[in-house]
Formats: C-alpha cells, structure tokens, sequence
C-alpha cells in the first residue's frame, strides 16, 4: 500500500512540539528529532544537548551562526536568555539522574512492549552511533520516539521484537510516525491519532503488529 498524504518531518516535528507540556527540560536527539525546536513558539520549554548546553532556541538565521554554540549533532543553534553551557559531565548527570523530563529520540526499531533500537542495524559498514541515547532511553522521565512508520523497503518500523542492537528495555513512551501517533501500554501499542488519510485498517495493515484501537 502507497500512502500519499503522510506528514513531512516537519509536521511531524510540529506535532510532537504541540505535545510537549510547558515547564518541561527535553533533550532532542540527533537528526529528526532538533526539528522540533522550531515548533514550541512562546511555550517555555528548557531544551538540553548531551553536549553541554541547557536553554536551546530555534535555529539560527542564515550567516548569525556561532561555531562555539553547537548541539550534540553539531548543528548550530541558538540560546535563549537564562541559557548555559557546561561541562559534558555534568551534562550526563543531569540525563542520568532523572532530571530530563521528555527525550524525543529517533529509532530504526521500536517494539510492541517499548523496547528502543536506535544506534546501530548491524549492517556491515555501517557506524555505530550511540552518543547518548542509552543515557536518556534510560534517565529521562518520558522517551517520544520520532520516526518513519516504513523503512525505505516498506518494512514496518513497529516490530513484535527488535532484531537490531537494543538501546534500551520498556523505555519508549510515545511513539509519532509520519502516519500516526502511538501509545506503549501494557497492553501493546495503542492508535493515540492517525495523521495521514488512512484508515484504522489500512494502519493496521502497514504496522505489522497488533494495534489498539
């Protein structure tokens, strides 16, 4: 099945900036997932880099870059008034430590009970990436994962059980897709919105694993 209508990565980024309660210290993780800071707008939100940096903005404007002022993914970015940067190490206590609120994580995999798999498929010659995914699967309070609900060959991302390397056990929250939006329950991965034209059935069909309605 062909979807046509499914969200860009920026609406999908919107609409994980729309979910993200004011008040709240999130980490963006790498690729994908920094879009979002372009969608909070006004709202209060105290984005975190691994790298050292609390108190993220928006993007910066094309040629007012600061080459000192990068996130994890060395992308530069923007701080806000009141914003700090400091030592990666203490940048890692505060993810391990339970002090993040909300990470927003991309995946290559994420299975019916929440497990993660993010930083590396496996593949020969391919680079594994951890950086700090594991640090955050596992410290921060919530874990949204940013995705594509396909792969490029029209796989389900939705598994019954991760077959790359884990990230993390039960970490995963909440899961957008550039179809829908999915819970982790006990009780499997629970449809919260579907975001493309398609049907409950349609969605089913696509996601390889049992979902509720």
């Amino acid at each position: 099945m062909t979807v046509s209508n499914k969200l860009s990565r920026s609406e999908m980024a919107q609409r994980v900036a729309d979910d993200i309660v004011e008040g709240s210290y999130v980490n963006l993780g790498i690729g994908v997932p920094t879009l979002v800071a372009n969608y909070l707008g006004d709202k209060e939100v105290f984005l975190h880099s691994e790298n050292g940096v609390l108190g993220m903005g928006p993007s910066p404007a094309p040629g007012e870059e600061d080459d000192d002022l990068i996130n994890a993914g060395k992308q530069h970015v923007t701080l806000l008034a009141g914003g700090a940067y400091f030592h990666h190490a203490d940048s890692f206590s505060m993810m391990r430590g339970g002090h993040i609120d909300i990470a927003v994580l991309g995946a290559f995999q994420v299975s019916v009970n929440g497990d993660l798999a993010n930083w590396h498929t496996g593949a020969e010659g391919s680079i594994p990436a951890v950086g700090g995914a594991m640090d955050l699967a596992t410290g921060a309070r919530q874990v949204f994962v940013m995705m594509d609900h396909l792969t490029k060959t029209g796989e389900s991302k939705l598994v019954p059980k991760c077959t790359y390397p884990l990230t993390g056990i039960g970490c995963v929250t909440r899961i957008y897709t550039d179809l829908a939006i999915l819970d982790v329950t006990p009780d499997g991965l629970q449809v919260r919105e579907i975001l493309a034209d398609i049907s409950f059935e349609d969605l089913q069909s696509l996601s390889g694993v049992p979902l509720i309605k």
